[in-house]
């Protein structure tokens, strides 16, 4: 039996990542030894809710851990425009009965890793604040992580500005120490989660194959990143996909670099002809996705969670 991979899930719920986070809780591969949640899509009172919403859903003891509420220099802007009031509308979820860990969400992340015996990957499906604190204050604990898969970033047009895609922009500073910190990372930008539409049949598809499926197409009803009709995107759940498929994704090592003000300000800048740095690379940039592949594992995927 394939030994499962041991990650840490850094999170703003949002919709994507709640179904991001459905799969990673479920999937037999996985163990996942920590959430811990930032501001992002909502306030970081709502993320850290709605994550514990999602644990108790699923009926997991995964420890839970509040992280910042800022960015680490800029303004705060949330994405409630596509994620609603809540990050999780649509669905009637009970109020949590679990409590999240009494430390906040970086001495969580350095508690959690130092005890694990072997490096962990750390999934960071939000803004990276909380990761690039830890970098800042424990770097000797950071040097432990294994690697860093990121839902964010782009190697064209964004979807927050013209060039900044929102994770990245929601704190570029803190973007910008992750990606200096000599961590490998993979970044699954929007260069192929912009593709992983999940379209209208897929949509309709889960909606009756139990508890969860159910669940899911009421908040995808509230989801504004892209219709129901047209296909709605799946960003974060392509970085769960990236750990358990990394075959369906065409990548390219580069060096990325963060601009930091400006009108370009959260843009990922790919050294896509390895022009410059004297050729070395920082970070593994997925390029291209099999789509027919996301959607049917996607779906089937959600379809067994309840048989």
């Amino acid at each position: 039996m394939k030994r499962k991979e041991k990650i840490i899930i850094d999170t703003d719920p949002g919709i994507d990542d709640a179904a991001a986070i459905i799969i990673a809780l479920n999937h037999p591969e996985l163990d996942v030894r920590l959430i811990t949640t930032v501001m992002g899509n909502v306030n970081v009172d709502y993320t850290t809710n709605n994550a514990l919403k999602l644990v108790e859903f699923c009926g997991k003891d995964v420890p839970i851990a509040r992280g910042a509420d800022s960015p680490l220099i800029r303004e705060y802007e949330d994405a409630s425009y596509a994620h609603g009031e809540t990050g999780m509308d649509g669905y009637n979820f009970p109020e949590p009965k679990k409590n999240i860990l009494n430390v906040h969400a970086v001495e969580a992340l350095r508690n959690t890793i130092e005890i694990e015996k072997d490096p962990i990957t750390l999934v960071a499906i939000g803004a990276y604040t909380n990761i690039a604190l830890l970098i800042k204050l424990y770097p000797e604990v950071a040097k432990k992580v294994k690697r860093i898969v990121i839902m964010g970033g782009s190697l064209s047009i964004g979807n927050t500005t013209s060039s900044a895609e929102f994770n990245v922009y929601a704190d570029p500073h803190a973007a910008e120490i992750m990606f200096k910190s000599g961590i490998p990372i993979v970044m699954v930008g929007l260069d192929v989660t912009t593709k992983a539409l999940l379209s209208f049949d897929s949509v309709v598809s889960i909606k009756d194959s139990g508890r969860t499926g159910a669940m899911l197409h009421d908040i995808f009803k509230h989801y504004r990143s892209a219709t129901m009709t047209n296909g709605l995107r799946m960003h974060d759940a392509c970085a769960i996909l990236y750990l358990v498929h990394p075959e369906l994704f065409e990548t390219k090592e580069m060096f990325i670099e963060i601009c930091t003000e400006g009108p370009a300000m959260g843009a990922t800048v790919g050294d896509i002809r390895n022009a410059y740095h004297d050729g070395k690379t920082n970070t593994t940039v997925c390029t291209d996705l099999d789509i027919d592949s996301f959607n049917n594992w996607f779906v089937d995927f959600i379809k067994n969670i309840d048989n």
